[in-house]
């Protein structure tokens, strides 16, 4: 069995050089970059109108408004920020620290800014190019849009492909697994055991379509987010005087042209801007074409009053959470003390500024976080299923029940397969994203146009 896992990481880490190479950085930041520039940079013009029609305005009743067509503006919202507040946000980035520096994290603040602006015009291009399925419901994404839009189907299948497939790993068992190992490193619960009861869980809320994921990720998502936030700032408050040399290590090394051995100076830049954009891409989707997904079920009529709030969950995702966890890591110290990856690195790091409560903190929030995103993403996976086998109930069935036995694969894993699952889960965000970023830019214009018309019309 070893010696097959072997094999499996061997092959997947030489894709996954490829997939994460110079190309996909380069499209990810050429999209990103070409986006702001034709809009005019929204993500900083735009900022205090994005905020003040986002959090500004969840007491207004009009987010949470919905109909027969679909879910509330809010609901899709939270669905779609159930799937990037996840272990990305905790597990991931400390995986990005470990395997690219803290120099990661000033390229994902870099992937972010960008994403921004890419999250915005995958979400408004979903909701233009949106169809109603056989139950009324609305339903798109990039398949919808690749194919209505660019009149390409072979690609937008091949969208759809991808993104079944990796929600079963992204989405699914690298949430699962995180959950057991944060419950085992900090309780001591079996990773079996954790497993049972996970299954359970996501299975009795999944067999219940977008509504049952819907209401109970509107109900989740503010709270652990409130929560984790309170928990991080506590930390960082605790030891405040090292936050300022942590700011610097991650300038610093983002920069670092150190050498890899025989190799030409500049090595150590590439790696911290691979990790930094995986795991930037990781934890806010921002042009995997999995958000827009979620979003494309709201009741609401304007893409670019939905489109804003990919600006603001990529933003609140990216740089405040993901920040809030690496600068709790950096200013701990636990990298250079210890021998710990993936959530159990980011316990051993509260805890040891806030023992025993700091541990179990991050705990309650790594199974929250993983727990909503195991929901969002199977809703990703069913709407592609839904799209290859032409509204197939039966094949959404099958995919229901596939999905819910990679949560009790991912979860009973444990530790010991935490790199091969977090591998492959990097190497199927980047296949899905390839295409999904030659739809975006193929009707960028459209984005262009949609947007100059929304706020002209404000304007008057």
């Amino acid at each position: 069995m070893s010696g097959f896992v072997e094999v499996v990481s061997t092959v997947n880490a030489q894709i996954n050089s490829v997939v994460w190479g110079p190309i996909m950085l380069t499209l990810l930041i050429g999209t990103g970059l070409l986006l702001s520039i034709r809009m005019g940079f929204p993500q900083f013009t735009k900022f205090g109108y994005v905020m003040k029609n986002t959090i500004g305005s969840l007491f207004n009743s009009k987010q949470h408004k919905k109909d027969d067509s679909g879910v509330s503006p809010f609901q899709a919202v939270a669905t779609a920020m159930a799937g990037t507040i996840g272990t990305g946000s905790i597990t991931g980035i400390a995986t990005a620290l470990v395997s690219g520096g803290p120099g990661a994290i000033f390229w994902m603040w870099i992937s972010a800014l960008l994403g921004m602006v890419t999250k915005y015009s995958e979400i408004i291009l979903s909701l233009h190019f949106r169809e109603k399925n056989d139950e009324g419901l609305w339903v798109g994404g990039p398949m919808y849009y690749i194919q209505n839009g660019l009149g390409l189907k072979w690609l937008a299948v091949l969208f759809a492909i991808f993104a079944a497939l990796t929600c079963f790993g992204t989405g699914n068992a690298t949430q699962a697994n995180s959950i057991s190992v944060a419950l085992d490193a900090t309780l001591g619960i079996d990773p079996f055991w954790t497993a049972v009861v996970l299954t359970l869980v996501v299975g009795a809320v999944i067999l219940g379509g977008i509504r049952r994921i819907a209401s109970v990720n509107e109900k989740l998502v503010p709270f652990m987010a409130v929560f984790y936030v309170i928990v991080a700032v506590i930390a960082l408050i605790l030891n405040i005087d090292k936050v300022p040399a942590a700011f610097a290590l991650i300038f610093q090394e983002a920069f670092n042209f150190r050498a890899a051995a025989g190799g030409a100076a500049g090595y150590g830049i590439m790696v911290a801007m691979r990790y930094g954009f995986a795991r930037g891409v990781f934890s806010n989707e921002a042009g995997l074409g999995s958000a827009p997904i979620a979003h494309a079920a709201s009741s609401n009529k304007n893409p670019v009053d939905q489109g804003i709030w990919g600006m603001f969950e990529v933003f609140f995702t990216t740089i405040i959470i993901c920040t809030l966890t690496a600068l709790v890591i950096l200013t701990t110290g636990v990298m250079d003390t210890t021998d710990y990856i993936g959530s159990a690195l980011s316990i051993a790091a509260y805890n040891s500024v806030i023992p025993g409560i700091g541990g179990v903190g991050v705990t309650i929030a790594t199974v929250l976080f993983a727990t909503s995103t195991t929901l969002g993403w199977a809703y990703y996976g069913e709407k592609a299923v839904e799209y290859l086998f032409h509204k197939s109930k039966l094949a959404v069935t099958i995919y229901r029940v596939v999905y819910v036995a990679f949560v009790f694969i991912g979860a009973a894993g444990g530790s010991g397969s935490l790199d091969l699952i977090w591998g492959i889960s990097d190497t199927m965000n980047g296949l899905m994203a390839i295409p999904n970023l030659v739809g975006i830019i193929g009707l960028s214009g459209i984005v262009v146009k949609l947007t100059k018309d929304h706020f002209s019309r404000l304007e008057k």
